[in-house]
């Protein structure tokens, strides 16, 4: 692969600037992908970091949680298996449970992810990066580093890959309160004793899962039904499971202060019923807020902590010039690293093709459009039960203007699923177009039905008829069988 060459340059303020084609601000996994799909179009690349290489994902979120999780389900997985459940006769080691979610995160040491973007060819540079008008982007070095910012500038593109940060309400007391955050729930090596837990959503309800599971005495506090952008089912069965598993949740309660006088001490919350709760952590998942604060947004004319308004291709609107793109959480369209990587692919191609002159294929489902950021997001939340969906719930079909019909199909009656775990419970639903014969979603709950959503997907996203999904046989006896369930249902 032969690279379009980096020059040196002198900005106008006499710092030392570096020529590339294109800058990426972010070396998460989303700025990592663009960063490859640029190199692989043969473009010079920089990316630049403030923290650690491989982002919140890595070390804050996907990755840790995960590997927290597991093994808390898998005990749950053991319990629900007549004749494993017997040998599980001793309690979760908390310390071992750590111990492998150090490995997956390396101990927070992120050479070999700086080592991967060396080896495709791409130039790390570590430090806070700016924006500094069209095209430019200073970055000032790291703690005891910091000295002279160094200026880089890009031939043809420049990609906001900053993520986002947990947003924390403006309560009474919350800075004295010291609020644990979705870093704090992974980090942490200490298993409070009392937790609360603030929040309804994805992040909220797995942290439930693990600190219950790990021996923490967890209170979920959710103003609304847990889950609420997925079908009603989904909150409800995983606030039963939560609940069967101890802990305690409050629906329709909102927390109105907090107080923390001594900083060793436990945190009381004034709840808006009237009541208080005590604990000795309190963590909010209530919400993100994009990474734009301090990036130089107002230098290209846009508002600095603002979500970024893109294109099909992720292409800034409001920017003159076509230059600046905007990748994952930042553009506010689905807070999911797989959807952000997919919008980096996307875009790096695109930013190719651009450099190259080349025309673009961005209509929809175009090798240069984000098509699927509309029409087949996948998520999973991995609570026990896990919850699954891709694409559009019942009502959002509705709300969209589809002529739509639900099949809800119970897994109970799946050999499958009954062999995989004695007395399964979950529920499946599909979501039909009535006028294409296609589907717009799927929901899954139930124990390990992550493994099913991608079928779902490449369905959804394929569009493909029910006609031809019922060819696609599902083995026997697997919990994949709720497939042929699904589509007996849809024909009576």
């Amino acid at each position: 692969m032969e690279d379009m060459d980096t020059s040196q340059q002198t900005s106008r303020d006499g710092a030392a600037a570096d020529t590339y084609d294109v800058i990426v601000i972010g070396a998460g996994p989303v700025g990592q992908n663009a960063a490859d799909r640029a190199r692989a179009a043969g473009l010079s690349v920089a990316v630049v970091e403030r923290e650690l290489v491989g982002g919140e994902c890595s070390y804050w979120a996907c990755v840790p949680s995960k590997a927290l999780l597991r093994p808390v389900l898998a005990l749950a997985d053991a319990r629900r298996v007549d004749g494993a459940h017997q040998a599980v006769t001793g309690t979760i080691d908390t310390g071992g449970v750590f111990a492998r979610r150090d490995r997956y995160v390396t101990d927070w040491d992120d050479s070999g992810q700086a080592g991967w973007v060396a080896s495709i060819g791409a130039d790390l540079v570590r430090g806070q990066g700016r924006l500094d008008g069209p095209r430019r982007v200073t970055v000032t070095p790291p703690g005891e580093e910091q000295g002279r910012a160094r200026t880089l500038t890009a031939r043809h593109a420049v990609a906001v890959a900053t993520g986002s940060s947990p947003l924390l309400p403006d309560l009474p007391g919350i800075d004295e309160a010291r609020p644990w955050t979705n870093r704090q729930g992974t980090d942490s090596s200490r298993v409070p004793g009392r937790l609360a837990i603030v929040g309804g959503g994805g992040v909220a309800v797995e942290m439930a899962t693990l600190w219950q599971g790990l021996g923490a005495r967890t209170t979920l506090l959710a103003r609304r039904p847990l889950l609420p952008r997925m079908e009603p089912f989904a909150g409800e069965m995983v606030a039963r499971g939560l609940s069967e598993a101890g802990v305690d949740v409050r629906i329709g309660v909102s927390v109105t202060g907090l107080r923390r006088p001594d900083p060793d001490g436990p945190v009381t919350l004034t709840l808006d019923d009237g009541g208080t709760l005590e604990a000795d952590e309190v963590m909010f998942a209530t919400g993100r807020t994009p990474r734009t604060a301090d990036i130089g947004l107002e230098t290209v004319g846009l508002t600095p902590g603002s979500w970024l308004d893109v294109d099909e291709t992720c292409l800034v609107r409001g920017v003159e010039g076509g230059w600046l793109y905007g990748l994952g959480d930042v553009n506010h369209r689905a807070l999911l690293t797989h959807q952000g990587k997919y919008q980096a692919r996307t875009a790096g191609d695109a930013i190719g093709a651009r450099a190259k002159g080349l025309p673009l294929d961005d209509g929809a489902w175009g090798d240069h459009a984000t098509t699927a950021d509309h029409h087949a997001v996948p998520q999973v939340f991995f609570t026990d039960p896990e919850a699954a969906a891709v694409g559009l719930s019942a009502e959002q079909a509705t709300r969209a203007g589809h002529r739509t019909r639900t099949v809800d199909v119970d897994f109970a009656q799946v050999q499958g699923a009954n062999l995989h775990a004695d007395g399964y419970r979950g529920q499946a639903r599909m979501v039909i177009d009535l006028d294409r014969e296609v589907l717009l979603g799927v929901t899954f709950v139930g124990p390990g039905v992550s493994e099913l959503l991608h079928s779902a997907t490449v369905a959804v996203a394929g569009e493909v008829p029910l006609k031809r999904l019922r060819h696609a046989v599902a083995c026997f006896p697997t919990v994949s069988e709720i497939w042929l369930f699904l589509l007996k249902a849809a024909r009576e």
